[in-house]
C-alpha cells in the first residue's frame, strides 16, 4: 500500500486558495454603491422645488396625480366611481391584477377620448393628460365593459 498523500500535495492549489478567498472577502465588501460617500464630480443640486402655481394664475398648470385600479376578482368595476383633480397635467396610474384584461379610458363631455391606457392584466399603466376644466368620463373600452359599469366620472377644476 503507498502512503496516503498530504493535503498539500494532493491539490496543488490548495495553498493559494485560502489567502485569494480571505482577500475576496476583504474586497467584496467594497463593491457596490454607498449612501453615505459620493464620488460625484457635481455638487448636489441646491436649487429649491417650485412652488405650486396659483390656481388663478393664467397660462400655468398644475399637476395632479390620481390613482384607480379594475376590481380584482374580475368584477368589471373599478375601486372608485368619482375622481377630480386640477386642470392642467393630470396622470392617471391605473392597477389591473384581475385576471380578465382591461383598460383606462379617458373622454370629455362631448365624447372625445383624451387618452387611454393599453389594455392589459396583472400590472399597472399610467396615463398622462392636458386637461381642462370640465367633467370627463373614465371607463374601460373593452367591449361591454363600461355597459357592465365600468366606468366613473373624473371632475378637474
Amino acid at each position: 500500500m503507498s502512503p496516503r498523500p498530504s493535503r498539500s500535495s494532493r491539490h496543488p492549489f490548495s495553498k493559494f486558495l485560502a489567502p485569494v478567498l480571505a482577500l475576496g472577502v476583504l474586497v467584496l465588501p467594497g463593491c457596490g454603491s454607498s449612501n453615505t460617500s459620493s464620488t460625484s464630480t457635481s455638487p448636489p443640486s441646491s436649487t429649491p422645488a417650485p412652488a405650486p402655481a396659483p390656481a388663478s394664475s393664467e397660462g400655468q398648470s398644475a399637476s395632479s396625480t390620481l390613482a384607480v385600479a379594475a376590481n380584482p376578482e374580475g368584477q368589471l368595476k373599478f375601486d372608485k366611481s368619482a375622481l377630480s383633480a386640477k386642470a392642467g397635467k393630470v396622470t392617471i396610474d391605473f392597477t389591473n391584477m384581475s385576471s380578465l384584461g382591461h383598460n383606462m379610458t379617458v373622454e370629455s363631455g362631448s365624447g372625445k377620448v383624451e387618452g387611454s391606457t393599453p389594455t392589459f392584466q396583472g400590472a399597472s399603466k399610467s396615463v398622462t393628460l392636458n386637461l381642462k376644466p370640465g367633467t370627463y368620463k373614465f371607463f374601460c373600452s373593452v367591449p361591454g365593459h363600461r355597459q357592465a359599469g365600468m366606468e366613473g366620472t373624473l371632475t378637474v377644476q
